[in-house]
Order: C-alpha cells, then structure tokens, then sequence
C-alpha cells in the first residue's frame, strides 16, 4: 500500500519500523516526520493539523491509508478531512477524538456507558478547584480537562503544588479533580472500526521523570512489555468492561470511534478502573508493543479504517519480552537544553532506536527537544531485555542527558 503516517515522535518511528518489517514492499510517506525517520523513508513538511492541507496531499499521492500518530490533528479534525475524500484513515473523527481532548466528555461517555472509573469533578475557577480538592483530598489529582502533551496531571500529597497546578491549567480552561486511586497501572491498546474491537499486547510505561517514580510527570520515561504478573482473562475483562461499552456508546452518540483507543487503566483493591483514555497509539508503549506483533500492522489498521475488524483473530504476538528505556535532554521535562549532538549511535548493537526529537547535523543527529530516544531491546525474558537496553543505551553520548535506570525492575 502507499501508506501517509502523520507525526514527528518516537511513535510514529515504531508505527513505520514496524510497517517496513513486513516486506510487503509499502510506500510509506512521513509527516513531517523526524531525522531519524528520514533515514528510512521519504518525508514531507506538511502542517499535520491543516485537514484540506493532509487531504489533498493524500489525493493528489493516491494515498490509501493515513495513519494519523499525534493527538493533535486528531482533536483538530483531519481524519473527518481525509475521509471525506474517500481515503482510509486510521484515526477517530473530531466528534470521537474529544475523548482525549476533553477529559470532561470521557467521562460523559465513561458514566453513559457504565465503565468503572474514579470519581470526578469539574472545576472552572481556582476557587472551585480548591473546594474540590478539599472534598476529596490527599493524595491530590489535578488533570487539565483538554491536551497537554502528556503533562496536563499532577498526583502529589502537597496541597499548594495541587493549587499551583490548577491555577497554571485553569488559565487554559478547565481542570478535573479527580479520586487518588492506588494499584498497578496498565496501558492496553484496543483496535476499533467503529463498532468492533481488537485488542494488542498490554504494556506498562512510567510517567515520572526520575527513579523510584519521583520528580514531575513527563511523557514517559519508558516501559515494557509483556506484563506477566496480570491475573488471567485481564484483557477479555477489559474488552468486556471498558472497550466495547465506550466504542458502542460513542456509536450510539453518533461519534463512531475508528482507530485506537489507549485504555489507562489501575488494577485497583476493588477492581479495574479507567484512569484515561488517549485516542492514538502511546508513546513509550508503542515502542515495545509493536516490536512483538506479527500479525501485519498494515492489516490490522487498514481493517479497523475499512470497517473490518468483524471476524478477525486476535492479533499475534511473540513470546519475547521487549524494554523501551527513553534518553532525554538536560533539564526535562521543565526546561530542555537542546542543540547538542548525539554520538555513539553507530556502536550501538542489538538494540532498535526510535528517535523523537532529533535533527541532522554533519556529524550525525543532534537533540532538537525533551524526549530524545527511545532504545528498545528483547530478549526471551524482561530480565534479558533489560540487560540489552540498559547495556546499550549506556554507549549514547549526550552532554547532560538523562535516563531512567529502574524500567521494568520491579517486573523481574
């Protein structure tokens, strides 16, 4: 097929790594893309939130899939764009896509749909938040109510850092504040054509910056899967609970939900619970899904776009285990040094790299943002993909850069 991904991250890296594996001769198309992408396929400078800009560009390239990475063009309506051109699109519509980008309408659709989630309230003053955050209290959970890059949340015992919080997100629009709930948490991806569901492999990725989960939130530090601690028939569990009520109830509100829902969810004391829902492939976890699928990626996305998912085996996954650990920038998440180069690249073996947030220098890339790599190892166990990454990983020259060392530990 002649396949457009839309996207700059780590994500999109991993979604074409694994679309190039199959040897089905694909031409593929990024944009915009990132240097690192651009080693392995043609990329084009195409404003990915512009729908008439990404629609035509599609036509006019006979284009038959889109596959649409960022939550950005999706909130912004561009899969509504392609589509009206006769052109499959994996991703949802605008009108399904505010199950990210307004944390308020997912959990509309979450007690419409009778799905188990934590309890909730909506804030559009400081001095509601505060009342709120009193009535529910400590540990505190503040979440920006539209996007915001992954760090729109903040989990913390300190009252005036939960204020804070608000008080720089209310500036934006609303905030949530929401239930703590404690457990183990989970990220697994669901397949959806609008009416039908299939799920990928179950991940875990961490969200704070520094070991031990301490420091602020970022876009993830790594992750890792598969999760062999999971109780039996979690996933079935999961379709039955969470994906199937919100893919059906989104239908019946006439927002067809066509591509893939990210399913945040804690194992918690008194069961599963939904923390969020994304509406596009995550990032780490994409990195260590996909790396262990082997059912064609092209086919499962072009089902879902096509309405095809009816009567489809589960995907199939490999046995092995695979560990994302990510490299960031000086100063991430608050401020990132950037402009600096990356060495070491070359040397590295065993290993696949996802690049984030590089540029092309003479010498090789340099480090253009936060998140700057992503380096994923398997092995026949987590224990020997971790050996793999972190073995690896340590060869990467990055003046100030930073990772963390504890991804997957507490799984082996």
């Amino acid at each position: 097929m002649r396949i457009l991904v839309l996207g700059s991250g780590a994500r999109e890296h991993a979604i074409i790594t694994a679309l190039l594996r199959e040897d089905a001769g694909h031409e593929i198309t990024a944009a915009p893309g990132n240097a690192g992408i651009a080693r392995e396929v043609q990329t084009v400078a195409l404003d990915t939130t512009n729908g008439a800009v990404i629609a035509d560009y599609a036509v006019d390239n006979d284009i038959e899939l889109v596959v649409i990475g960022p939550e950005a063009p999706l909130v912004a309506g561009v899969a509504d764009a392609v589509r009206t051109r006769g052109i499959a699109v994996f991703g949802p519509g605008k009108a399904a896509a505010r199950l990210e980008g307004s944390k308020s309408f997912a959990k509309h659709i979450m007690e419409s749909a009778g799905v188990p989630t934590g309890r909730a309230d909506r804030a559009g003053t400081l001095e509601e938040a505060i009342e709120l955050l009193d009535r529910f209290g400590s540990p505190y959970v503040v979440k920006a109510d539209g996007l915001a890059a992954g760090k729109g949340v903040i989990v913390t015992d300190d009252r005036d850092a939960a204020i804070e919080h608000a008080r720089h997100y209310l500036q934006q629009g609303s905030v949530l504040v929401e239930e703590f709930l404690d457990g183990e948490e989970v990220s697994l991806f669901v397949l959806s054509d609008g009416h039908n569901v299939l799920p990928l492999s179950p991940a875990q990725d961490f969200k704070r910056v520094g070991d031990s989960d301490t420091g602020p939130n970022t876009g993830g530090m790594g992750a890792y899967s598969p999760l062999p601690w999971l109780p039996e028939g979690f996933t079935e569990q999961v379709l039955e609970e969470v994906a199937v009520p919100t893919v059906r109830q989104l239908a019946a509100e006439q927002t067809p939900f066509i591509g893939l829902l990210y399913c945040g969810l804690i194992i918690t004391p008194q069961g599963i619970r939904v923390i969020e829902f994304n509406v596009r492939f995550g990032d780490p976890e994409t990195q260590v899904v996909l790396p262990r699928l082997r059912t064609p990626l092209s086919e499962l996305l072009f089902a879902a776009a096509t309405g095809g998912l009816a009567g489809r085996p589960w995907p199939e996954f490999s046995d092995d285990a695979a560990v994302a650990v990510v490299l960031a920038s000086e100063g991430y998440p608050e401020a990132p040094i950037t402009g600096r180069p990356i060495t070491g690249l070359d040397e590295l073996d065993g290993v696949s790299v996802a690049h984030a947030a590089t540029a092309a220098s003479d010498t090789g890339f340099t480090a253009t943002g936060g998140r700057v790599l992503s380096v994923v190892g398997t092995g026949r166990d987590i224990a020997e993909a971790r050996e793999v990454t972190y073995r690896e990983i340590a060869k990467i020259g990055l003046e100030g850069s930073h990772y963390r060392t504890d991804i997957a530990a507490r799984a082996v």
